[in-house]
């Protein structure tokens, strides 16, 4: 399994991808419903990802390294730790995908009968990542002196105990990991609640973005950006990346053959269970029947449910055709046929607004992504639109993101800005 890995990391890097992307669950999350369902789903078993993304640091160079943990079941100092440590292994390559925990069957692997509801989710994970990024801010860049003639190892002035007590978490600190080789690691979020856009404008440097209309993209690109001035940031401090599933041949033929073969693929009880988690079971209803509303107040993400929905509406979807597009790509943006046309479309969505970059979430893998470097990358450099070596050493110096000032030199300054 590790080498299957490895070269879909080694390809990507060597092709000058920003960063290799790890999503992740704690627990298996699907339900067995409809009935066999489950068994034919490949979301059963996944290596926790920081374990699998340290062995990758040390067979890699350049390429970001970024994985999912959540907020809801585990403690701040724990997360702050383990990324610190991974930052530390792979050069200044980390990043952290923040999410909250959404399924009971997480909570059950945590002596818990239930999960969390809504609001308290997104309550204790604002003061998680609020605690989390003091941590990392435990130690000046240039704290640790070493001085054999006098064996001191570090400058006292320059460690900061972060004594934190809020409603959720006391967390003393200081954190026991050096500082960044890139100030702290990348913060990622994905969220379109109005909680988690706050989140990502106070403290992120990325965003996932899952949109199929431009409008809805320019939108939410807008109402996430707009709100960094209120925290003493810049538009550019923090990036929008859409997620794009491209379906690439050499003629629009063959890419609309590959398809349609994989489309083909979807066992119909597999499509039923995607639907599960924001629909419940709909097997007693007529495949090529209409998509029902979802109930919105008991779905554990109800922005996916509602996304969902309104994309069935918009094109008139029946529950086989929704399931099937949901099969290819989820609720990302899909993309079929030859590399121009591919390109063509994300050089449209970036100048148009709606996008700073993109999340490649292809069918399968290898092969889906390398159709892509073979035959979009080319195309792409070709239009000046996408690099043709590394900027830097670390993550952030690759994004072209700021260095995030430690909240104690702004203290003592009064800088409100992000130093680069």
């Amino acid at each position: 399994m590790l080498r299957s890995f490895l070269g879909v990391a080694q390809t990507a890097e060597r092709a000058k991808f920003d960063m290799l992307f790890l999503a992740d669950g704690i627990g298996v999350r699907l339900d067995d419903k409809p009935k066999g369902s489950l068994c034919r789903s490949h979301h059963n078993v996944e290596l926790e990802p920081l374990t699998l993304l340290s062995a990758l640091a040390a067979l890699t160079q350049n390429i970001g390294l970024v994985a999912t943990a959540s907020t809801t079941y585990n403690e701040p100092f724990h997360i702050a730790r383990k990324y610190g440590s991974l930052d530390q292994i792979s050069g200044g390559r980390a990043a952290w995908n923040v999410v909250t925990s959404w399924s009971d069957k997480e909570a059950w692997n945590f002596s818990m009968s239930k999960q969390l509801d809504y609001d308290t989710r997104y309550e204790r994970a604002a003061e998680f990542v609020d605690v989390v990024t003091g941590l990392w801010d435990s130690w000046d860049e240039d704290a640790f002196i070493i001085d054999k003639e006098t064996g001191v190892f570090f400058d006292d002035t320059k460690m900061h105990v972060l004594d934190h007590v809020g409603k959720h978490f006391s967390v003393r600190g200081p954190l026991s990991v050096r500082r960044s080789p890139q100030g702290r690691p990348i913060l990622v979020q994905a969220g379109v609640s109005e909680p988690g856009q706050q989140i990502a404008a106070q403290h992120c440097d990325m965003v996932f973005m899952a949109k199929n209309d431009l409008k809805s993209a320019q939108d939410y690109y807008a109402s996430v950006k707009d709100r960094l001035e209120g925290y003493g940031r810049q538009r550019g401090d923090l990036l929008m990346m859409l997620g794009l599933t491209p379906i690439v041949g050499r003629t629009r033929q063959e890419a609309q053959e590959k398809y349609e073969e994989l489309e083909s693929l979807i066992d119909p009880i597999v499509g039923l269970q995607l639907l599960y988690r924001s629909f419940g079971d709909l097997s007693h209803l007529p495949l090529d029947g209409p998509v029902p509303k979802p109930d919105l107040e008991n779905v554990g993400l109800k922005s996916s449910a509602q996304m969902y929905y309104d994309l069935a509406q918009k094109q008139n979807l029946t529950i086989r055709q929704l399931y099937k597009k949901l099969g290819m790509a989820q609720e990302h943006k899909t993309v079929v046929g030859t590399a121009e046309d591919v390109a063509d479309e994300m050089q449209s969505w970036f100048e148009a607004g709606a996008a700073d970059g993109f999340n490649i979430t292809p069918t399968h893998l290898p092969q889906g992504i390398d159709d892509f470097v073979e035959l979009v990358l080319p195309e792409l450099r070709k239009r000046g639109l996408f690099r043709e070596e590394y900027e830097g050493q670390t993550l952030r110096e690759n994004l072209g993101l700021p260095v995030p000032v430690s909240r104690y030199q702004q203290a003592s300054t009064g800088n409100k800005l992000m130093a680069s």
